[in-house]
């Protein structure tokens, strides 16, 4: 059973790297040898021009840093809206906290298309619209009802022992939660604050909307416009798509065991 687990293990590896493989495939082929074979073939030399092609047509290095700046901001706020609320909810038992948490839950069923629209108005309304602030905003917030559930649940069984010991010393709920209840959950933050960040630099809808100047643009929006109505050019697609999977294949390698332990010690607590 151990040889049958291992080859069903590897096949499944497989079938999740292949995606990978086949942009990096084509990524390094040129063009007339993907008409000449079709994307499974073996490129006859490695050629790099569709990625320098796609780096300087979409400015990539200005996208990748709008990428990352407005995922490590929504990562960051949506950690802490979370938290806050997930503190009042879980511990602090505020009145009609299930009715809350199903709010809550009804909002992560809801698709982006439908609230596209409103938030559209909204940001004008602000003057926030084609800003990366009113993604970071966005996504902080419809991100925070997942992890206020998430965090609502653990703090729902947090031990009242530690509570009442730190009562009885005179702490306040605001140096309870960062001296008592952060330290505990830093793990299971950790982990949710690296979901949030792999959620939102995937995202495509609200970025495309929100941001229509070209330097305001993020990797996802830079992908979506390699295609259009009179152009397809498969190579640039897999150039494109192999530079947007490098940097969350290195953020998940740099944080592959915080990943790995925040889960465990998350789960043992």
């Amino acid at each position: 059973m151990r040889w049958v687990v291992l080859a069903i293990l590897i096949l499944l590896l497989a079938f999740t790297l292949f995606p990978f493989f086949l942009a990096l495939l084509n990524a390094i082929k040129a063009s007339a040898d993907y008409a000449v074979g079709g994307p499974l073939s073996i490129p006859q030399s490695i050629d790099l021009s569709a990625v320098e092609t796609f780096w300087t047509l979409s400015d990539f290095s200005r996208k990748l840093f709008n990428s990352v700046l407005i995922s490590l901001g929504v990562s960051v706020l949506g950690v802490l809206i979370s938290l806050f609320n997930a503190y009042a909810i879980g511990i602090g038992k505020v009145p009609g906290s299930r009715f809350i948490l199903v709010t809550l839950l009804l909002g992560i069923m809801v698709p982006q298309e439908s609230i596209i629209y409103p938030l559209y108005y909204m940001a004008k309304a602000t003057g926030l619209y084609d800003t990366q602030l009113v993604v970071i905003i966005i996504f902080a917030v419809l991100q925070s009802a997942f992890g206020t559930y998430l965090l609502s649940t653990v703090l729902s069984t947090f031990p009242k022992e530690i509570l009442e010991a730190a009562e009885m010393d005179g702490s306040s709920p605001w140096a309870t939660l960062w001296l008592v209840v952060v330290p505990v959950l830093r793990p299971t933050l950790v982990v949710l604050g690296t979901f949030f960040f792999i959620w939102t630099w995937n995202e495509f809808l609200i970025p495309l909307v929100m941001l229509v100047s070209n330097n305001n643009q993020t990797v996802s929006v830079a992908m979506g416009l390699t295609r259009g109505q009179n152009m397809s050019d498969p190579v640039l697609q897999a150039a494109a798509a192999l530079l947007g999977i490098i940097p969350t294949v290195i953020f998940f390698l740099i944080f592959q065991r915080t990943l790995t332990r925040g889960i465990a010690v998350g789960a043992v607590k």
